[in-house]
């Protein structure tokens, strides 16, 4: 599960639709505080196309203590959006994967949007 936290964290660093897709389920989803629960694909090309950099800092990617096949990525999101704004943030993302499979199946995106909402809610196509 590390792994593919790492992977995802790398592919959506570099606004990589392709390599986070292959990640996921067929019906894999993300869910996010300004644009909801979208299809991993159309999450991904809404971010790529709003930014123009990003840089993440990875602090940690725990595994649920309770036999739970769960993911926790905690990262610093600094992120260059294509009106050259710049927005820094820490995330705790929560990773679901399916057992069957071992991909992701979801992804649940926690964050404070206080502090980024101005810069960042408005800006994505």
């Amino acid at each position: 599960m590390q792994r593919a936290v790492r992977k995802y964290l790398k592919a959506l660093e570099a606004s990589d639709v392709d390599k986070a897709a292959a990640l996921f389920t067929a019906d894999g989803w993300v869910q996010s505080p300004f644009l909801g629960r979208l299809p991993v694909r159309a999450y991904m090309t809404k971010v790529a196309s709003a930014s123009s950099a990003s840089e993440l800092t990875v602090h940690d990617v725990l595994v649920s203590a309770e036999g739970h096949m769960r993911a926790v990525a905690y990262y610093l999101y600094d992120w260059r959006l294509k009106d050259g704004s710049m927005v820094a943030f820490e995330c705790a993302d929560v990773f679901n994967f399916d057992p069957d499979t071992g991909r992701i199946a979801s992804v649940v995106l926690v964050y404070d949007t206080h502090l980024v909402r101005d810069a960042v809610e408005n800006k994505y196509p």
